[in-house]
C-alpha cells in the first residue's frame, strides 16, 4: 500500500473502530497512531494491518484485533518504568506498543521462529526495553511480584492463578479466560497490601495460548 492509504487506514482505524469501543486513553490511542502495525505483518498482509480482524503472522498465530489490543492496553495503565510480563510475543506489535507506552518489556513466545521475527522487526524499528524470550511463559520460573503489568495476549480456557502471584503491589494482569463462543476479558489487579480482585471488561472470542491449562472433561 501506498503512504497515504496506510495514513489513511489507520485513521480509520483508530476513529471507526477504536474509539467507538470506549478506548479513551489519548495515551494508548498515540500508540496505535505512532507505532506501524503494517511492519508487523507479512508483504501479503499489509493492506489489512488496520482492519477489524485477527491478521495471520504464521505458524498458525494471529495477531489480536486492534480493538482487543487498544481495550487492553487501556485497562493495564502502562507508565513509564513499569516492567510488564507479555506471554504470547507473536508479530511484536504488542510489545512495541508496551514499551512505547514506556514499560521494560519481557515477552515470552513459544515458537522461536515468531520469537526471531519479531526481534527483526523491533530492531529496525529502534524499539528499545524489550526483551524477548523463547519459551512457555505460562510454565517459566519466575519470582513472585517480579511484574507491574502483564498482559496475556492469548486466550486461556481456564484461568491460571500463579500469574497473579507474579504481580507487585498495585500490578495489573490481562487475561481472557474460556472457551469459543463465551469468553470473558479481565482485569485482575492487586493493591498495596497483596489484596487482589478482578473486574470483568467486556465479551470476545480469542485463540487460545499453546499448551494453555484445559478444563477437566467429564467422561462417560
Amino acid at each position: 500500500m501506498l503512504a497515504n492509504d496506510l495514513d489513511t487506514a489507520r485513521f480509520n482505524m483508530i476513529e471507526q473502530q477504536i474509539r467507538p469501543w470506549e478506548v479513551i486513553d489519548e495515551r494508548v490511542l498515540g500508540a496505535f497512531e505512532q507505532v506501524p502495525r503494517e511492519r508487523f505483518v507479512g508483504a501479503d498482509y499489509q493492506g489489512l494491518a488496520y482492519a477489524d480482524i485477527a491478521v495471520p503472522i504464521g505458524a498458525g498465530q494471529t495477531m489480536m484485533k486492534p480493538v482487543q489490543e487498544a481495550r487492553m492496553l487501556q485497562a493495564l495503565d502502562v507508565r513509564p518504568g513499569d516492567s510488564v510480563l507479555e506471554i504470547g510475543t507473536g508479530s511484536g506489535f504488542t510489545a512495541a506498543c508496551l514499551a512505547h507506552l514506556g514499560g521494560t518489556v519481557t515477552s515470552y513466545e513459544i515458537d522461536a521462529g515468531l520469537s526471531e521475527a519479531a526481534a527483526h522487526r523491533l530492531a529496525e524499528l529502534g524499539v528499545e526495553n524489550v526483551e524477548l524470550v523463547v519459551g512457555n511463559g505460562l510454565a517459566a520460573s519466575i519470582a513472585p511480584q517480579s511484574f507491574d503489568v502483564i498482559a496475556v495476549t492469548g486466550s486461556l480456557p481456564v484461568h491460571v492463578d500463579a500469574l497473579e502471584q507474579l504481580l507487585k503491589p498495585g500490578g495489573r494482569m490481562f487475561v481472557v479466560v474460556g472457551e469459543a463462543p463465551a469468553m470473558e476479558a479481565l482485569l485482575v489487579s492487586r493493591n498495596a497490601d497483596g489484596e487482589r480482585w478482578t473486574e470483568s471488561l467486556f465479551e470476545t472470542v480469542l485463540p487460545p495460548l499453546q499448551h494453555a491449562p484445559q478444563p477437566d472433561r467429564f467422561e462417560f
